[in-house]
């Protein structure tokens, strides 16, 4: 066995010592409040009852979510159309956004400032900014009875079945600004002898958009997917700002008013690993897919 010189076991002891304060921030911040949270996920418990009001059920929290609670399912139903429709989405958008300001253009670093800032502003101050422009009285139909000469301007904040699109707009809008700065970066370790070389064959833009750019691209495309999907999936401000959060609910929407609202914290912590189970899953099958599409 090789032994570890006096100068080797001196730089490890003041690694550990520097690796302490992140190591207890993350035990009481992060890993206790998991294991608390699993073990609540089996219990009854109203918050204001205190220690003495635990109740054990077993897995009556769970059986309940799956097989009584049409607003869980309602809540799962909506985070799945935020998470299908805001992925793709921001997604396509940037990397065509990307690769429109990658080449010599004007003002380009301005261009992507602009494109960037929107992900590092204030979701709240977003989604009230949003919620100004759908109003009833508000820009966007304004615009729809002005240009368009509607008679009745759409409800957007209040009508069910379209108080989803503007949540959902304002999540494209706050995510494209990372997924464009992560596809500027991935073009630029493209080689570019291969876009002179299918110069060369003939090929066109759109031909080397298709047979090189995206092939190259993809396997930050796949992180970008797991990366937005995590992201939709957590949805809460934009919904609870909007106002759509009854309505249109998400599962953290579901999860955050069970618990704060309800003070049903058992009951909420079971519905917190059921959100978990499903981003597993969908991120352990985005894992099993990509070996047929992303290209290393």
């Amino acid at each position: 066995m090789r032994k570890i010189s006096k100068r080797a076991q001196e730089e490890n002891r003041a690694g550990w010592l520097f690796m302490k304060p992140a190591m207890i921030i993350f035990v009481i911040l992060v890993a206790v409040p998991v294991v608390v949270s699993l073990l609540l996920s089996f219990t009854k418990w109203n918050f204001l009852s205190g220690l003495s009001g635990i109740e054990w059920v077993g897995m009556k929290n769970f059986t309940q979510i799956f097989t009584a609670d049409r607003k869980f399912k309602m809540a799962l139903v909506n985070t799945l159309i935020y998470a299908l429709t805001v992925t793709p989405i921001s997604i396509i958008l940037a990397l065509l956004f990307a690769y429109m300001i990658n080449d010599k253009t004007h003002l380009r670093k301005f261009n992507r400032l602009c494109f960037f800032i929107p992900y590092i502003s204030s979701m709240v101050a977003l989604a009230a900014v949003f919620r100004f422009l759908f109003r009833s009285d508000g820009p966007i139909n304004l615009l729809l009875t002005q240009v368009f000469h509607l008679s009745a301007v759409p409800k957007w904040l209040t009508d069910t079945s379209l108080c989803r699109i503007p949540v959902i707009c304002v999540m494209i809008y706050a995510g494209i600004g990372f997924s464009l700065i992560v596809y500027m970066a991935a073009l630029q370790s493209v080689p570019k002898e291969l876009y002179e070389a299918a110069t060369m064959d003939g090929a066109a833009s759109f031909r080397k958009f298709v047979s090189i750019t995206l092939p190259m691209l993809s396997p930050t495309t796949f992180y970008l997917c797991i990366v937005r999907l995590i992201a939709a999936f957590k949805a809460f401000s934009a919904i609870n700002i909007m106002g759509v959060s009854t309505s249109a609910p998400s599962l953290v929407t579901e999860i955050y008013g069970n618990a704060f609202n309800s003070y049903k914290f058992g009951y909420a912590s079971a519905e917190a690993w059921v959100l978990v189970a499903v981003i597993l899953t969908v991120t352990v099958f985005q894992f099993w897919g990509q070996k047929k599409w992303v290209h290393y």
